[in-house]
């Protein structure tokens, strides 16, 4: 699925579609296209060949659904907006977590927690269909191949790339591996629970209420601190996570979970404030190919980090494995301590930097 989402965006990106065409009639048909064809997939296929295209097919259809709710976002706020797609990304975190908590309360079969996963899809695709673009609307744009690669052009954009390029390293390799990490460690330890909790419902905790909380949070502060100040703070504490938890495996749950709690919070409070600081120093009326650029290159990022870490516990074992995550907030810090010091920062957050 991320390769489909990588190939979605960069075809979004290349023809300009999320600032040529309307954000929400893109966010309505790539829900409903993707949730018929993950039912198709719970409902019908028994191989994997099949199985693999049709998870390709639904990462495309959701490229069609991240970059214009964003976009969309962005659109009804000038001050207050670090919040709104802050809340926008809290909303993606709990979405994505949501298997682990259906996995975690029940006994349910992979197929119906597809088939579940496919209805809460259509229904977001009917709550979309009432959206509509704010007040503060960006200017209408004409298809131009040059703009996919120019928000990596210029200074301040492409700063907040990089920054959000590291926070990706860590970001979706956490989120795959958390939950197999807690059960091996449970495991390892021979038994138990994280305070009541088995591995998939801890994972959820982590992921999506944690994950939730900090989303909103990093929005909130990000507008009265500033994105830098903030995503610099998340990224030195999720990076400081990502070193420390493989020291709690096999040891109490509670402490695991803890730590696991907190990087879930800091893994994903920056998240939101990299697009919204491309929102605010990207061409006006190339904002949507922008941010789908943006999120283009750095999902391509994600499929390395998440491929990385199971040779790497094979190597030295979970005790250090996430520590090989760290190394993207490290450098996203360094780039969005650079961008700190520019003028062009004084467009981001009403000049709080």
């Amino acid at each position: 699925m991320q390769a489909g989402f990588i190939t979605g965006t960069l075809l979004a990106a290349l023809t300009n579609l999320p600032d040529v065409a309307s954000p929400r009639a893109l966010m309505m048909w790539g829900a409903l296209s993707g949730a018929a064809i993950n039912a198709a997939l719970a409902l019908w296929i028994d191989h994997l060949g099949p199985a693999l295209l049709l998870r390709f097919l639904v990462g495309i259809c959701l490229a069609g659904t991240y970059p214009p709710a964003m976009k969309i976002a962005a659109t009804w706020f000038r001050a207050g907006r670090g919040l709104a797609i802050g809340l926008l990304v809290a909303a993606l975190t709990l979405g994505s977590a949501t298997p682990h908590l259906i996995r975690g309360l029940t006994d349910l079969p992979w197929r119906h927690t597809l088939l579940a996963a496919s209805g809460l899809a259509a229904l977001g695709a009917v709550a979309v269909s009432t959206v509509s673009e704010g007040p503060y609307r960006f200017p209408a744009a004409r298809f131009d191949l040059r703009m996919a690669a120019a928000v990596l052009r210029e200074r301040g954009p492409r700063l907040a790339c990089l920054g959000y390029f590291g926070h990706m390293w860590e970001l979706y390799a956490m989120w795959t591996w958390l939950g197999v990490f807690l059960a091996a460690s449970l495991e390892a330890r021979g038994g138990g629970s994280f305070g009541g909790l088995n591995a998939s419902a801890a994972t959820f905790a982590c992921i999506g209420l944690a994950g939730g909380v900090g989303a909103w949070a990093g929005g909130a502060l990000a507008d009265r601190w500033g994105r830098t100040t903030l995503t610099m703070a998340a990224m030195a504490l999720s990076g400081l996570c990502a070193l420390t938890i493989g020291l709690t495996f096999a040891g109490p749950p509670l402490v695991t979970l803890v730590v696991a709690v907190v990087w879930g919070v800091t893994v994903i409070a920056d998240s939101a404030q990299f697009s919204t600081a491309v929102t605010e120093l990207a061409p006006a009326a190339y904002v949507g190919t922008a941010l789908t650029t943006q999120t283009c290159v750095g999902f391509a990022l994600t499929m390395a980090s998440i491929w990385l870490v199971p040779p790497v516990v094979a190597l030295v074992g979970w005790r250090w494995a996430f520590a090989t995550l760290a190394i993207g907030p490290a450098l996203g810090v360094l780039a969005m301590g650079r961008l700190r010091t520019l003028p062009e920062a004084a467009a981001m957050a009403g000049g709080r930097r």
